[in-house]
Formats: structure tokens, C-alpha cells, sequence
């Protein structure tokens, strides 16, 4: 029988490709129920770092692993200066497209619970940078400055871990000692002179670019290596250099997973009960018999969403790329994905697609008093309108048009309204409760609906079913020398409580 690698998960990264992070915290279970005790990690004292537990992407190298209360603690440093692909990744970090760390390891010893294993001894193999941490609790610690002086703190929340990586496939003794050989090699280049580890990759037409130096310094010429133009035996054809970075367009999105409730599911349909009103409770004399009560329930339903499209490309221009072309794609894919599931979360009307928090009729409204012009007074009623145990955990939403015009409103005191943030990773607040932009939301005009305010972990909530799938075909367009990458996402989103937000209508009445 042959053993099997197992996945569970994720962490942090800064401009310098310096990775920290939890890959496994005690004390919980994963998703399928799943614990790992604190001491059954077994481990060299390096590992190497894959993207997304493909042998064939080794981004970087573990240096640095232990066990402390909180998990499996890791440290560990991407080759942003040798890899493109580990540039690639901390671009994909950045942008939330992926989120998390996923440990490769065989089990030794494991004993049944209730609901999956209590796992007591086993042998991590490796440790990669992945979308789909199998823990809710793996989280991102912190982000540094590429000089290492700034540490900055960033969390992910866990909710933003999605599902476990299930297909998990076999790794032979050929591969193991493959990695191995990678750790050295990757091992050798870091503890080179920091000369020898710069921003450029090593050329694709090395033997030119040697003949060239050659030619520069005697005058000789390797016809082997260099072209020499046909109609001029003199004049030698210097070799080409290409960049090593892809020029991108910019891709926004709206933030709402970071103020919602994400949670996962394994179904298409998620059904919630709902309880419509409370007991009756009275005061009552001496041996006065007491009054039952009839609290009414009902029960809502959010069905999950589909998402797809696809991308052809040739075969010529991945074979013959002096960049990673598939890797770009994938980039590509993961942002429009965002892009179009955050306009999803704030707009989304139509039966195809997660319902938007925006289009809830539900929610109740405050008037701004005049159809143009923002309110400071109108702002202020609608916040204190909420009641206090969610106007205190409340949250401003609201596009950066809609901000710049709240940045000049004061209230009757002359004190502006907006007060900027005066900490490192506090967020700016209005009337003293933080305020997130969301480029999606409408614009300040007639009878529109610029602003809400609300507690968004308890009103609205995302329901991941399958993460950002890519899936290259190549077979489907074989006979026209094209390969085919289908992409799929599947998440369902709704308000699950109408009462804890407000919105602010452009209106007088």
C-alpha cells in the first residue's frame, strides 16, 4: 500500500519575500474534523516552499520551524530576486487571491475522534503557499517592510481560510529526493554574495550573451553563437534582452470579505432557521397561573452561485515565453474572480449571482434631507438609529467619491466628521466607528443610495463552495495548437439580518 502526502493548512509576506506564519494551530479541528497534537511534528530543519503543493514550483525555502503554544510556527524566504513565479505569488498574496499555507506531511500515528483523527506523530515533507488552507484558524501575522524595519500587522481574518485541498495525491521516493535536491541548490544561491542574488534572471540566450563578451573583447566571432548579418560579415547582431516583468492594468475590487461573515459549506443550498418573535414574559401575583408564550420561526434560504469563463492560448507562445505565461494567466483569472465577486457582494440582484447587501429591499432607510448635498446631521441620525449593540460594532461602507465629500462635513461644533487614523493598521472612522471603501457602491445623487452603515459580521454572510479553480484542457483545441484553461468559482452570499444595517437615501422624503 503506498502512503498518501496529506494537506492541511496557512500565514505572511513583505517586499523582501519574507514569509511568517501558523501553519497549524493546536487546539482546534480542521474542517473535516481533524487535530493535530502539539508535538507529533516530525521535521528537518529546512523545508522547501511550493505554490500550491506543485513540485515542479519550488518559490522559496522554510528556515525556520517550530512548535510554540499557538501552532506550528514558520518563517521562511520567497526568491523574489531569482524566481518570477515567487514574484508572482507575493503579488497574488498581496491581492488576497491567495490566502493561506497548507502542510505536506504522512501520518505515523493517529487515533479516530467523533468526527476525523486526533493525529499524534507524522513527518512533514513540505509546506506550501496556497488559496485553500484547510484550518479556519490559519492566519496571516504580519507584513515587514522591504528594509525589515517597519513591521506591520495585517490579520486574515480566518473566516478567509476555504476549503481543504481533498485529492491528495501520491509522492514517490524519486520526488522526495527531488525536493531534497532543490532545498540544497536553493540552500547554496541564499548564502551566496548579495552581488550574485539580483533582480535579474539569468538569460535565456546565455551562450549568446557569452559569445557576444568574447567577440567585445578579441574581435573573434562565434558564428555558432551570434548571427552575423548575411550582406555585412562585418557587423555582428548583439543578443536581445527582454524585461523581466509583465506590464499589468490594475484591477480594483471591494473589500466585503474582509468586514463579512465568510464561512464554507459542502452543499449547493444553505438553509438558516430563523426565530420571527420572542417569548412573552408577565409579571404576575401570587398562584396566578402564568401565560404560555408562541414564539414564531421561519427559515431562509441562500443557494450557492456559479461563476465561469475560459481562456485559450497557444502552444507556441508557452513553449517558446521567456515567461511564465500560465502563471500570468492564472494571476489574471484570480483578479477578474475578485473583481467580480466584490461587485457581486455589494450589487448583486439577478438570480445567477450572490445577493448584494445593496439590494436587499429589507434594510430600513434614513433620509439625507436634500437629493445632492450630504448631511452631517443626516449621518449622525441614521448611525444613532442602530441599535447600540450592533451601532457599536457598526461599519462604514461607502465608495472613495462619496468619502472625499464626508472629508469637509462638520458637525454643529465645527469638528470634522472624518478623523484619519493615527495608528499603524487602524483603520480611518467616522463618528468614531471605522470606515471601508468599497469602489461599488453608488455615487452621491438623487435618490441614490451612497452610503450604509451596519454590523456587517452579523448581517451579511459569504458561503465559499469551491474555491478559484484553473484547469488547463489541452486536448479540446489540440488540432488548432491551443490549450484551453477552464476557470471556476462557486460562492453564495446574502443578508442574513436586515435589522443591523441602515442605509442613507438621497431624498427628502
Amino acid at each position: 500500500m503506498s502512503e498518501r502526502l496529506e494537506f492541511k493548512a496557512a500565514f505572511t509576506v513583505d517586499d523582501a519575500g519574507t514569509i511568517t506564519g501558523i501553519a497549524w494551530p493546536f487546539g482546534s479541528p480542521d474542517r473535516v474534523g481533524d487535530v493535530i497534537e502539539k508535538g507529533a511534528f516530525a521535521s528537518p530543519e529546512v523545508l522547501p516552499m511550493l505554490f500550491a503543493h506543485d513540485q515542479g514550483q519550488v518559490i522559496g525555502i522554510w528556515d525556520q520551524i517550530e512548535e510554540t503554544p499557538d501552532g506550528l510556527t514558520v518563517k521562511g524566504r520567497l526568491l523574489v530576486d531569482d524566481v518570477e513565479r515567487a514574484r508572482e505569488v507575493r503579488a497574488m498574496i498581496r491581492t488576497k487571491a491567495v490566502s493561506g499555507l497548507s502542510i505536506g506531511f504522512r501520518t505515523k500515528a493517529a487515533k479516530p475522534r467523533q468526527r476525523g483523527r486526533t493525529i499524534t506523530a507524522l513527518d512533514l515533507h513540505e509546506i506550501s503557499v496556497v488559496a485553500v488552507p484547510s484550518h479556519p484558524g490559519a492566519q496571516i501575522t504580519s507584513v515587514k517592510a522591504a528594509d525589515g524595519t517597519a513591521d506591520h500587522k495585517e490579520t486574515i481574518l480566518e473566516n478567509e481560510a476555504e476549503l481543504e485541498v481533498k485529492n491528495d495525491p501520491v509522492i514517490s521516493p524519486e520526488d522526495l529526493k527531488a525536493l531534497k535536491a532543490d532545498v540544497a541548490t536553493i540552500k547554496a544561491k541564499l548564502n551566496r554574495p548579495t552581488a550574485a542574488n539580483n533582480n535579474h534572471p539569468a538569460p535565456a540566450n546565455d551562450n549568446e550573451q557569452k559569445a557576444f563578451a568574447d567577440y567585445l573583447r578579441s574581435g573573434e566571432v562565434d558564428r555558432k553563437a551570434l548571427t552575423v548579418a548575411n550582406d555585412a560579415p562585418g557587423y555582428v547582431l548583439a543578443p536581445e534582452e527582454t524585461s523581466g516583468e509583465f506590464i499589468r492594468n490594475l484591477v480594483e475590487f471591494s473589500p466585503v470579505r474582509g468586514i463579512a461573515d465568510v464561512r464554507s459549506t459542502g452543499s449547493h443550498t444553505i438553509i438558516l432557521p430563523k426565530r420571527l418573535t420572542v417569548t412573552n414574559a408577565k409579571w404576575k401575583g401570587e398562584a396566578v397561573v402564568s401565560e404560555a408564550s408562541e414564539p414564531t420561526f421561519d427559515q431562509m434560504e441562500f443557494s450557492v452561485k456559479e461563476a465561469t469563463t475560459h481562456v485559450d492560448v497557444g502552444n507556441w507562445l508557452i513553449e517558446d515565453a521567456s515567461h511564465n505565461v500560465e502563471a500570468e494567466i492564472r494571476l489574471a483569472l484570480a483578479e477578474d474572480f475578485g473583481a467580480k465577486e466584490g461587485l457581486a457582494f455589494v450589487n448583486g440582484s439577478t438570480s445567477v449571482e450572490p445577493k448584494g447587501f445593496m439590494a436587499e429591499a429589507g434594510i430600513t432607510n434614513s433620509l439625507n434631507g436634500h437629493a445632492t448635498n450630504l448631511s452631517a446631521d443626516a449621518l449622525i441620525k441614521l448611525m444613532y438609529s442602530l441599535p447600540g449593540v450592533y451601532r457599536n460594532r457598526g461599519t462604514w461602507a461607502m465608495n472613495g467619491t462619496t468619502l472625499a465629500v464626508i472629508r469637509t462635513l462638520k458637525d454643529g461644533n465645527g469638528n470634522y466628521l472624518w478623523q484619519p487614523s493615527y495608528q499603524a493598521g487602524q483603520p480611518e472612522t467616522i463618528l468614531g466607528r471605522p470606515v471601508v471603501e468599497l469602489l461599488d457602491m453608488p455615487d452621491v445623487a438623487a435618490n441614490a443610495f451612497p452610503i450604509i452603515f451596519g454590523d456587517f459580521k452579523a448581517g451579511y454572510r459569504i458561503y465559499d463552495r469551491i474555491e478559484l479553480q484553473v484547469r488547463p484542457n489541452p486536448y479540446l483545441l489540440a488540432t488548432e495548437g491551443m490549450i484551453r484553461f477552464h476557470a471556476r468559482r462557486r460562492v453564495g452570499a446574502g443578508v442574513v439580518r436586515t435589522d443591523v444595517f441602515r442605509k442613507l437615501k438621497m431624498a427628502t422624503a
